[in-house]
Order: C-alpha cells, then structure tokens, then sequence
C-alpha cells in the first residue's frame, strides 16, 4: 500500500512583532530641539539678510571690476610664502608622527604605550591649528616661523591616526614572512610593514600638505605672515581692488596645487596608467 501525504497545515505563521522605533524617535526629537534651540540662541540681524546680495554684487565689484593687477607679483610672493609654511609645517608632522604611528599600532607598540598614543593624537586633532599658533606666539612672535610650527604640530594627530590605522590594515602575509624568516622587530617593521603601507602613506602626507596649504592662509589672518596676512591687511584698510588680486592669486595656486598632489597621489595608489 502506498503511503498517504499528510494534508499541508493550515496554522497560520504569526507575523513577526514590528520593532519598536521609541528610541529613534525620541534621539531624533532631541536633535531637533537642539538644532532649532542653537539656530534662535543665535543673535541674526535678519535684516541685512535682506540687503546681502545687493551688497554682495557690490563689493565683487569693487574687487574683480577691474582687479589692481599691479598687486600681482607682491601677492604671488606672499602665496609662495604661505606655501613653504604648509610645507614645513607637513615635513615637521612627517618626521614625528611617523615613528609615533609604529608605536601606536596594534602588535607592534606596548599598549601603555599605545594608548596614551592615540589619546595624545586625538587631543591635538581636538585643538585647530588657529588656537595652536595663539598659544606658541608668545614664545616665537607673530612670524611665518609660528604659523609653519602650528602647522607641524596639528599635522601630528592627523598623520598620525591615519598611519597607525593604515599600519594595522596591511597585508599580513608579508609581516608573517619576515617574521619567519627571523627579522628582529626593526627588520619586520621595514621589510614587511613599510613597502605594503607606504603608497598609502605617502598618498596622505601629500592630502595633508593640500590641507595645510588653506591652513597658511588662515593663520596668516592672525599675523603669521604669508598671504593671509595680505589679505588682512588689505580688507582692513579697504583696498578691494587688491583684495581681488589676491582671492585670484590664491585661487589659482591653490587648484593647481591641489591638481598635481592629486595627479601626484593617484600615481602612487594605482600606479602610472598602461
């Protein structure tokens, strides 16, 4: 005799319970509050709002119709400046994060070491390089000198995580040969570690450099010298056409900055095109 099928069962399954989205909403309400709260704490003139953009037109005007094109050279000087601040600034955070950044990676550094590490990079990545120069003015002067040490100084946390977090993503293929091969730590670190993170590497001390270039002009506005300083100067006794100049001047340096460390970075990463 042949096995008769069982009928299907007719139970049906019970849908499962909808999750609770209490918490959500209640994070969301507060972060409303909070934004609407700060948005009317702030004291607005909403009337010059009004008036903005007739005031705008006005002064990009009185800035680019025509620029003072004798200001040029001056301003190229200066931007040139602001530029060898970012990039002394960028080669002192090179020199002491990257030994920092060994330390504090997971399997190579101790971690009492490590720790206290990453809070010191953190600390400094918490403090704008504005402030940094404000605090060392008093031992430097107001100089080119004080801006490219604000400049290291705050280049420090940044390279720093990024190195230490790129040291921890590598392959470990290549350390584990090392290793077995019986490298001591320093021989792993350079035969193993270094040739897998240094396009890596290099890729982000050339980001912080573009980074630190519109920091220069930023600490120049305090009296560090450099463009940032000219711009200052010149905004604070009304010349406009010379302002101009200069918002030219630095635009364009900027970008092309900005193209070859890019183009720059990009060869390093994935190699030159076929």
């Amino acid at each position: 005799m042949t096995a008769v099928a069982a009928p299907p069962s007719t139970t049906p399954t019970p849908r499962p319970s909808r999750p609770s989205r209490i918490g959500a909403r209640l994070i969301a309400l507060a972060i409303t509050v909070i934004v609407i709260g700060a948005f009317w704490s702030v004291e607005i003139d909403w009337s010059q709002l009004v008036g903005f953009p007739a005031n705008l037109v006005r002064y990009l005007g009185l800035m680019f119709l025509p620029p003072d094109l004798s200001a040029v050279p001056e301003a190229f000087a200066a931007t040139v400046l602001s530029v060898q601040m970012a990039w002394f600034g960028t080669v002192i955070g090179i020199v002491i994060s990257l030994p920092l950044s060994f330390l504090a990676t997971n399997g190579i550094g101790p971690v009492w070491l490590r720790i206290p590490l990453r809070g010191f990079f953190a600390l400094i990545r918490a403090v704008p390089e504005v402030v940094i120069a404000v605090l060392i003015l008093s031992v430097t002067g107001l100089t080119a000198f004080t801006g490219a040490l604000a400049i290291g100084i705050g280049s420090i946390g940044t390279l720093g995580k990024w190195g230490y977090e790129a040291m921890e993503g590598a392959e470990a293929g290549p350390i584990e040969a090392a290793r077995a091969a019986g490298g001591s730590t320093a021989q792993v670190l350079r035969w193993g570690l270094w040739p897998t993170v240094t396009p890596e590497v290099l890729a982000f001390w050339l980001y912080r450099f573009e980074i630190n270039v519109r920091a220069s002009a930023i600490l120049g506005l305090i009296g560090a010298g450099g463009i940032g300083k000219m711009l200052a100067d010149n905004v604070q006794f009304r010349i406009w056409d010379s302002v101009g100049t200069l918002l030219i001047v630095v635009i364009v340096v900027t970008v092309l900055i900005d193209l070859a460390s890019g183009a720059l970075r990009r060869r390093i990463v994935h190699g030159p095109k076929r």
